[in-house]
């Protein structure tokens, strides 16, 4: 573990040991399951995970789940390639990008309007690319996936993702409610951290054998 563990740059490192999964539910956990059936059933057959993780604009929940299962994978040493996408193309919250920086990522951003942004979370791995996209973008995979679905409005709004081998609902409340409040920098942060945790949790549970 302590090798796979260097990987990461050393500040996300320091804020995953800090990780706790006991604040994990038994419900949540229920909820979690799915997506982890999936990731073994795809790790036994030696297939190429991939993941989309959706929300309505593709700006906070999707792109913060789609770091962190990234992030968490490399952590303990199981293969996955993390995608995300949403219903409508916006940007990459601010808010959301500062969160992974005081996390421990390093974030470089190109554009304006819809900024990619590059998140370098280990020395030894390419950057994440990050802006907001549609969840069929060219970018992401069009079959063999599974989509993973971080809002109530996105889940409502797309009944059929073409593609996806599984559609699996782990929903996340969105941080925007606290846009522009004494509260948001907190809040932003406590939904990273729930996100973190609980992939945290996911890959724990994968069986590399």
């Amino acid at each position: 573990m302590s090798n796979i563990s260097t990987k990461l740059l050393p500040n996300i490192e320091e804020f995953v040991s800090s990780i706790s999964v006991e604040s994990i539910s038994k419900e949540r956990k229920a909820v979690l399951q799915p997506l982890i059936n999936y990731i073994q059933s795809k790790q036994d057959q030696d297939e190429v995970t991939q993941l989309n993780f959706i929300c309505t604009h593709n700006s906070r929940r999707s792109q913060l789940t789609q770091a962190w299962a990234k992030v968490l994978a490399v952590h303990f040493g199981i293969q996955i390639e993390s995608f995300s996408g949403g219903v409508e193309v916006t940007a990459f919250n601010q808010s959301a990008i500062n969160a992974l920086i005081n996390n421990g990522f390093k974030a470089e951003l190109e554009g304006e309007t819809n900024p990619k942004v590059s998140l370098t979370f280990s020395e030894n791995h390419a950057p994440l690319v990050m802006f907001s996209k549609r969840f069929d973008d060219a970018i992401n995979p069009v079959e063999d996936f599974a989509a993973i679905m971080t809002c109530s409005d996105a889940d409502a709004n797309c009944p059929f993702i073409a593609g996806a081998e599984r559609r699996i609902p782990v929903k996340y409340d969105d941080p925007k409610l606290f846009d522009g409040t004494p509260e948001e920098a907190a809040k932003y942060a406590e939904r990273s951290l729930q996100i973190a945790t609980e992939m945290f949790y996911v890959f724990s549970q994968i069986n590399k054998s």
